[in-house]
């Protein structure tokens, strides 16, 4: 650099997201924190609350005005996603598969009929959505689907099931990975657009998770469902790498929702332990413990990092799979330790349900495993490194 040129970086967000952030926190303070752990309780999914999402535009995040949507960044939809998961890291799941998954899809590769059919009933809250990829022996390895479409005339013909979807009982529309052309390989799978209306297409077998268990995560069937040429997404073909695409994004969400959790166990970690007494001073006064918070804040930070920096490579046009890849990866595992470390500070109150750690621990595992497990991201960020060769 000569001396005519400067450099800056900042780490501050700008006055606008940080309204944001303070109006989402507002709204999970008073409407989703204090029902969290009924939901979690009943498993029943909070649909009046999502209604409320809608209504605030946290349902359209990415999704431009003319679509109804808020036409906000990657960086406001990590805040978001960030600030609910820090009341409900279940609800963040749903918010995230929303958005990032189904409508970011439709969005990014319908025609515009297609986005206008569904987009802004989707960026409202009208509809949920839901995204199939996922199959009973196609996990990790998405080019193993099964599920098939065969054409007939100017309409598809879908076959199959997915299981572990988002929304798949709740969702009216999803977009459903099938096999067009089984000597292809993972060039043979296209994407398509489908919905309730069709005859065929309905959710089935709830699961009975752990953690995220408001979160509505059921298996789909596709039983000869008959959709519209026009409802593939791009050209015949292209769905794996869609597919991929869109998990890139996701993965960031992910990353959000990651540093959500770490933030809201971090928090309660750190009160109690400044409240909680043991051989006459509190916890938090014992080196034990305030080591334990110092890598826990140490950490958070880092997760939040890398998680707006891979946010903010996606909204500046710039490569981000490396990113989103590492943010996810760290992110998730963070929450991980934290929500451990933070039942552990907890001691025994950690382990029954009078105290909300225990739930950001059940709910975490799935962080490391959803929208591509950490093996998978490790592959991703290697692949990439060596690619750069």
């Amino acid at each position: 650099m000569n001396d005519t040129q400067t450099s800056s970086v900042s780490f501050e967000l700008s006055d606008e997201q940080n309204a944001l952030r303070q109006h989402v926190r507002s709204f999970v303070e008073e409407k989703i924190a204090p029902v969290a752990a009924s939901f979690d309780e009943s498993q029943e999914f909070p649909t009046e609350i999502f209604r409320k999402l809608g209504e605030l535009g946290y349902l359209g995040i990415l999704v431009p005005p003319e679509y109804n949507g808020s036409g906000l960044g990657s960086l406001e939809y990590s805040i978001i996603v960030e600030e609910v998961a820090r009341g409900c890291p279940a609800m963040a799941l749903g918010v995230a598969a929303h958005n990032g998954l189904c409508t970011s899809h439709i969005l990014r590769f319908g025609s515009e009929e297609i986005k206008q059919k569904y987009i802004p009933t989707l960026a409202t809250g009208e509809f949920l959505g839901a995204w199939g990829l996922t199959e009973p022996s196609a996990g990790s390895d998405a080019g193993g689907t099964k599920t098939t479409a065969v054409r007939d005339g100017d309409h598809w013909i879908i076959n199959g099931s997915k299981n572990f979807i988002t929304h798949g009982n709740v969702g009216y529309v999803c977009v459903v990975m099938a096999v067009t052309d089984s000597k292809a390989g993972k060039r043979g799978i296209s994407a398509f657009v489908v919905d309730k209306s069709m005859p065929g297409f309905y959710g089935s077998k709830k699961e009975n998770k752990v953690g995220m268990r408001c979160s509505d995560t059921a298996s789909i069937t596709l039983d000869n469902v008959r959709v519209p040429e026009s409802h593939m997404l791009g050209n015949l073909g292209e769905g794996f790498v869609q597919a991929l695409k869109i998990l890139d994004g996701g993965r960031i969400s992910i990353a959000a929702l990651s540093v959500g959790l770490t933030q809201g166990a971090f928090d309660a970690a750190l009160l109690y332990s400044n409240k909680r007494e043991q051989f006459g001073q509190p916890l938090s006064k014992m080196q034990a413990i305030q080591f334990k918070l110092a890598r826990m804040s140490m950490e958070l930070d880092a997760a939040r990092l890398l998680t707006y920096k891979a946010a903010w490579r996606r909204d500046s046009g710039l490569s981000f799979s490396l990113e989103a890849s590492q943010a996810k990866l760290y992110a998730s595992e963070v929450a991980v330790r934290t929500a451990e470390d933070a039942v552990q500070i907890h001691g025994g109150y950690g382990y029954v349900k009078d105290y909300p750690v225990e739930k950001y621990w059940r709910d975490s595992k799935l962080l490391t495993i959803g929208e591509g497990t950490s093996e998978i991201q490790k592959i991703v960020i290697a692949r990439s490194l060596l690619n750069s060769l």
